[in-house]
């Protein structure tokens, strides 16, 4: 019988967790059963490659969160990526969007804010905070340290992934002692 060191097995479960996240996601309930998430694995060079534009992002904006996430992101074993193709209109004419119906929603100039692509749709919204909660919820299940982050999907978005996305979200993985996501300093 081969021996597997601990430490493997525990980088080689953390990616086989981010799958079966990635099928959570696709398998949330969505909004009239249209599905417009898109989700990433990302690991080793490309995943450091985030956590250096989260840094970049943070010395640009003199945010210390940036930098100390992308820390995080550094030492996680893997980051699944969620996004929303948000500016997409779901025909429920609720005016949540700030527009009168889904007509002038659609119609409505689609332009980069601070981070991200508005106007988006409500509807669009909620299905990814559903897929986001759903993926969450299968690397707790599997004992798996995460934490959903806002500043993932903005280093994401500046360079270039899940392009079709409107608003993206990360969620780094790791399986250490004690949790990197939670047991660190607050900063803004």
């Amino acid at each position: 019988m081969p021996i597997i060191k601990g430490e493997d097995a525990e980088k080689e479960g953390v990616v086989e967790v981010a799958k079966l996240m990635l099928v959570s996601a696709r398998t949330a309930p969505k909004s009239g059963g249209k599905d417009d998430i898109q989700t990433l694995l990302i690991t080793g060079e490309e995943k450091n490659a985030l956590a250096a534009e989260m840094e970049k992002v943070g010395a640009e904006r003199n945010l210390e969160g940036f930098k100390r996430d992308g820390s995080n992101v550094r030492d996680s074993g893997a980051v699944v990526l969620i996004g929303v193709r948000g500016t997409r209109k779901f025909d429920m004419n609720c005016g949540a969007c700030g527009y009168r119906d889904c007509v002038e929603f659609e119609k409505a100039e689609k332009k980069l804010g601070q981070d991200f692509i508005g106007p988006n749709c409500l509807f669009k919204v909620l299905d990814m905070g559903i897929a986001l909660g759903s993926a969450a919820k299968m690397a707790m299940a599997s004992n798996v340290d995460n934490r959903i982050m806002y500043r993932v999907g903005v280093a994401a978005k500046r360079i270039g992934l899940l392009s079709e996305s409107s608003i993206i979200m990360g969620i780094p993985l790791s399986a250490k002692g004690k949790s990197i996501y939670f047991d660190r300093p607050a900063k803004a």
